[in-house]
């Protein structure tokens, strides 16, 4: 696998866009802040969401599969082909695995996940040669910012009364 490209203008700006996906998640739905946005290689917003497990009572709802699901929409198509995935969070095996197989070019994500990270932190699931498929990775775009974000949101959960 190439070495990625380093972070980009537009890589912030998308990643600002899933920041506030991401505080969406918490605001409306006291969900964990993660937020994705899917961008086609033209830079055509084709799906967003935000974490929707506990809402929906779906462990699969993550924001990634859940922007990709509309993406699929949109698009008539189960393949994702040329296409951007921003998330705020590394993505986990079940999702990491949903982008192979939806033959995503790129994910651009913000904080490492130290205990389920798929994308090179725990495993490395996006550029294993045993696939037919590999995604680009770049990690640690805003990624302090997304992390404060989960911090928080984990400290005023864990602060509150049962």
């Amino acid at each position: 696998m190439s070495t990625p490209n380093p972070i980009t203008t537009n890589d912030e700006a998308w990643m600002r866009h899933a920041l506030a996906l991401a505080d969406r998640a918490e605001r409306e739905d006291d969900e964990i802040p993660v937020g994705a946005v899917l961008v086609s290689a033209d830079g055509t917003v084709l799906g967003g969401g935000w974490n929707r497990n506990i809402t929906e009572h779906d462990p699969t709802a993550h924001a990634e599969i859940v922007a990709m699901r509309q993406a699929g929409l949109r698009l008539a198509n189960h393949r994702l082909l040329g296409c951007t995935l921003y998330v705020t969070l590394e993505p986990c095996a079940m999702c990491a695995m949903a982008m192979v197989h939806a033959r995503v070019a790129r994910v651009v994500y913000g904080a490492t996940d130290p205990k389920t990270g798929a994308a090179g932190s725990v495993f490395n699931l996006l550029a294993d040669p045993r696939h037919n498929h590999r995604v680009e990775v770049l990690g640690g775009v805003l990624g302090e910012e997304a992390g404060r974000r989960l911090t928080s949101y984990f400290r005023r959960k864990r602060s509150k009364p049962v």
